[in-house]
């Protein structure tokens, strides 16, 4: 059985898709891009501005879960250009804590959006922990 996790202060897209799912110890947040959540516009013009804001949003909905980036234990990462790999990596580093989560970063066709990521977060401890 899954229990909806809904954030109020996370961007609202009219699609089909719930903000995150509880299932059991885990939590599995839908895809989110570099949008400020109140307009659904896209914040700033690089992979930089984008994959921090993208990270704020994820941790948005984390907290209305009662979690933080701490419990995150994988990642998967859609760029529309691998050649921003190396200035994502930048930010995601400054964003995630050692041990850092899983991951998986592929180059996707995702529109306007320079990044879009989702992650699992296990609920009973945070990573580096028992």
């Amino acid at each position: 059985m899954s229990k909806e996790i809904f954030a109020p202060n996370a961007p609202q897209f009219p699609l089909p898709f719930s903000h995150a799912l509880r299932a059991g110890d885990f939590v599995y947040v839908s895809g989110q891009v570099g949008v400020n959540p109140q307009t659904r516009e896209v914040v700033g013009s690089t992979i930089e501005e984008q994959t921090a804001q993208c990270i704020r949003n994820i941790e948005t909905i984390l907290e209305a879960a009662g979690l933080t980036l701490d419990h995150v234990i994988k990642a998967n990462a859609h760029l529309s250009s691998s050649a921003d790999t190396p200035a994502y990596n930048k930010v995601y580093e400054t964003m995630f804590s050692k041990p850092y989560p899983t991951r998986t970063t592929v180059q996707s066709g995702i529109g306007s959006y320079l990044i879009e990521i989702d992650v699992i977060a296990y609920a009973p401890t945070r990573r580096g922990e028992g």
